[in-house]
């Protein structure tokens, strides 16, 4: 392995720009702290905790965009 490569972590996570904070989402999605928190708390957006942290990998908040716009158009 060269000193530029990535080494893959356990979930598969290579760099950190790969997992966002709260704040990021929320901008992202254009909410609220509270509502972005419910999201979470009630698990509709997946999340992984590093250490007291959460952190919210990007694919997290792709599927839960994808399966929002998924219900709408049903």
């Amino acid at each position: 392995m060269n000193g530029q490569e990535a080494a893959p972590t356990r979930r598969g996570f290579s760099t950190p720009g790969e997992l966002l904070t709260a704040p990021q989402v929320m901008a992202r999605l254009q909410l609220g702290r509270s509502a972005a928190y419910d999201l979470l708390g009630t698990r509709q957006l997946a999340r992984s905790p590093l250490g007291r942290a959460r952190r919210i990998p990007t694919h997290a908040l792709t599927d839960f965009i994808h399966t929002r716009l998924d219900q709408e158009a049903a």
